[in-house]
């Protein structure tokens, strides 16, 4: 589901050298030189080839949910795992899936057009023909709908796009919105178009953003062509992701199911993705204002917001099926701690045959897993059970690990340490996003993984890579913080259940940023042919993907204490505190100027500032905010975090009694079971996908979005929520701190 980005994380000076000297955080020296010599056995031993070899096989036919050749892969991958002398099992469950029975989309009036609404077989591309197998382009969770209406273009379709048009005195109640892919979510851009009043939503791919104005298109380049069109799930899920029928519970035989007229997450109007071929005409049916500069696409046309004077007529229905799940999970049993639970995943499912997504981090997911089983022939075991996890059902809303982690919800809050996950992988740089009570082990990690084609650590590598794209500010703190910082988690893949709803501390990692795709993304020429001529075209980094979550999961797992610490968690809590000041400021200046603009009657639009255009109404300038119990709390979890990780480097890796339970519910007790306002199912209070980003993450979510959305009182109330669980996390490391010796 995630599509990969350029974007890089994790950096660093110097290649890191493993010498007989250095001892890993967490570890006595005894342990820690085992720990190496079998850190460095497990990296020499994954095979590009046999990844290569993973996915041809696993991307030979369309594999979506429900499909023959996703059960097929999943029986495969459970026969591989147990030939690796894995305990392996398929644990399956079901969920809503829709896949559609009629799709419609045509324009009336003196110039008709109909829509084509299929990807054309290329000749070169051999499995781009199985046409009988393929989904059809269409938004899975879109509701059934037949609508005639004029259209509106409103460039990506996110909550600021409505507000240029409001200012424009531009409505779109009663129009088909036509939005083109990027810059948010697709399952925000018919969310907020519902919101104001449209009775449909077209969503288009534009060659500016992932077409012929980036690249050579399909098949000559990467780019997506003409007749190519991005499937994808609709599905609400910043208010809960997983089986929209069982939220919150395992959808296991005999649960209770919620009637599909009370669901949440099904869209409220039809939904239709289309090719830009076939977008051109309703487009260029679009009559009214030339839009701003910056919602200009790559089409040789002028776009204009509209409405048109030709209406659209859209029609899409479903079948409203329950389809079955296939998770492949093998266990490999913990010799000192087996109910402390390492997890590792990745999904297999694709929304046709999905060589990059998934299958990029699943074929590597399963050469970790046979190196580990050749590890255990030589006599290596881990001290904490060690759990492999295949998820089906990733695409259309993270069913797989959902139900998975719903149905395991009480083993999991207890005996979970960590999960580490990845999704799409390419060529290029190392990427990771997560807990940042993990920041400093990633880093460690990663300094210890080579860069195949430079010969540097990856840790290096993206260093300078940041250094060289960073603002002064920016590169001054690259080069003094001892650990680079990680991203936190939105969603988008299948870490949410994990950090989001069971405050797991969890990773997301990868690599990318040099492969030269983005155009097959969820289409049906998303297949061997075009990853192995436009991607990761030697296996390379799919083998560094193996070696660095294999490292990550072996480290882990093997720990005398667990490797979290929490120094650049405060440093990151801090720097979230200032931000969330900032936008109060921020959002108080805003509304001066506003309310100074609307008094002078010279409200102007920011892409033409020569125009005079229609005011917002008059709102009262926000309040101060008290964040005086945030900046308390924020600076004792600083000083114990200072305190503790003191402590720990003098253990010198000897655990008591009692310290690797405290830190694996350090991560649960950034969580509240109340959940978030207006969806409980998300329960951290530091990280969770904001209500109109989707995928992008927002930071002390229930404060930051009480003031973007003018809800002060509730940004005082989410301002206290926060203090406290940061001061219980602050107590936490207290008492840890107590229990090591060199607290004395």
């Amino acid at each position: 589901m995630r599509l990969q980005v350029a974007a890089v994380c994790l950096i660093a000076l110097s290649a890191y050298a493993v010498d007989a000297g250095h001892v890993l955080r967490g570890y006595t020296p005894e342990d820690s030189a085992k720990e190496i010599n079998w850190e460095q056995k497990f990296r020499t031993m994954p095979d590009a080839a046999r990844i290569k070899e993973n996915m041809r096989r696993l991307s030979a036919r369309p594999h979506h949910v429900g499909s023959p050749y996703d059960h097929d892969n999943a029986e495969w991958l459970l026969e591989q795992l147990k030939s690796y002398g894995l305990d392996a099992q398929i644990e399956q469950f079901s969920a809503l899936f829709p896949t559609p029975k009629s799709r419609e989309l045509e324009l009336l009036g003196p110039e008709p057009f109909t829509a084509k609404l299929q990807e054309p077989p290329i000749a070169v591309d051999p499995t781009s023909d199985q046409t009988s197998e393929q989904l059809p382009t269409y938004n899975a969770y879109s509701r059934d709908g037949d609508v005639t209406a004029p259209l509106v273009y409103v460039n990506y379709g996110r909550p600021e796009d409505y507000e240029v048009l409001d200012r424009m005195g531009i409505s779109v109640k009663g129009a088909i919105v036509i939005a083109r892919y990027g810059e948010s979510w697709r399952g925000i851009k018919p969310k907020v178009a519902a919101e104001h009043g449209a009775v449909g939503c077209i969503l288009y791919s534009d060659p500016r953003d992932d077409g012929y104005f980036e690249g050579d298109s399909y098949p000559d380049g990467p780019m997506r062509p003409a007749e190519g069109a991005q499937r994808g799930s609709v599905m609400d899920m910043p208010v809960y992701p997983g089986d929209p029928q069982t939220p919150g519970v395992g959808a296991v035989p005999g649960v209770k199911l919620i009637p599909l007229d009370q669901v949440k997450t099904i869209t409220k109007i039809p939904v239709l993705p289309i090719s830009y071929a076939d977008a051109t005409p309703f487009l260029k049916a679009l009559k009214g204002e030339t839009v701003p500069e910056a919602w200009r696409g790559g089409l040789p046309f002028t776009y204009h917001v509209g409405p048109s004077t030709a209406k659209a007529h859209l029609a899409v229905s479903f079948n409203w099926d329950r389809k079955p799940l296939y998770d492949v999970i093998a266990k490999i049993p913990g010799a000192k701690y087996p109910d402390a639970w390492v997890i590792r995943g990745n999904h297999h499912d694709a929304w046709v045959n999905g060589a990059e997504d998934p299958l990029s981090g699943t074929s590597a997911e399963l050469e970790e897993a046979r190196v580990f089983g050749e590890l255990l022939q030589q006599g290596w075991r881990p001290d904490r059970t060690i759990i492999y996890c295949f998820w089906d059902g990733e695409e259309p809303g993270l069913l797989g690990s959902t139900e998975w982690a719903e149905a395991h919800d009480a083993e999991l809050r207890e005996h979970a340490v960590a999960y580490f996950n990845s999704d799409t992988n390419d060529r290029g740089y190392f990427f990771a996003e997560g807990s940042h009570s993990l920041e400093n082990f990633v880093n460690d990690v990663v300094k210890d993984i080579t860069d195949p084609e430079t010969g540097m650590s990856v840790w290096k590598r993206v260093r300078l890579v940041d250094i060289a794209n960073a603002t002064p500010q920016e590169r001054a703190e690259i080069r003094s913080r001892p650990d680079l910082r990680i991203p936190a988690l939105g969603s988008g893949s299948d870490y949410t259940v994990f950090i989001d709803h069971l405050g797991v501390a969890s990773v997301d990692l990868g690599y990318g940023g040099e492969d030269e795709g983005g155009g097959q993304y969820h289409s049906a020429y998303d297949d061997f042919y075009y990853y192995t001529h436009f991607m990761d075209t030697t296996f390379g980094y799919e083998r560094a993907l193996a070696q660095t979550a294999g490292t990550m999961v072996m480290r882990m797992a093997d720990a005398d204490i667990l490797p979290f610490q929490f120094s650049d968690l405060a440093d990151t809590v801090h720097m979230y505190v200032g931000q969330l000041q900032k936008l109060a400021d921020d959002k108080r200046e805003e509304a001066k100027e506003r309310d100074r603009e609307i008094a002078e009657g010279v409200y102007k639009a920011l892409y033409d500032p020569k125009k005079t255009l229609v005011p917002p109404p008059v709102e009262a300038i926000p309040p101060y905010l008290n964040f005086a119990p945030l900046e308390e709390a924020s600076d004792d979890l600083t000083d114990a975090a200072k305190a503790f990780d003191a402590a720990y480097a003098a253990a010198g890796g000897v655990a008591p009694a009692g310290l690797n339970a405290d830190l694996i519910r350090s991560e649960r007790l950034l969580t509240d079971s109340h959940g978030l306002p207006n969806r409980p199912w998300f329960e951290h209070l530091l990280y969770a996908p904001g209500f109109y980003t989707g995928y992008g993450v927002k930071t002390i979510p229930g404060v930051r979005e009480a003031i973007e959305q003018n809800e002060w009182t509730q940004a005082d109330v989410q301002i206290g929520r926060v203090s406290v669980a940061l001061e219980h996390e602050a107590d936490l490391l207290k008492q840890a701190t107590k229990l090591l010796p060199a607290a004395d």
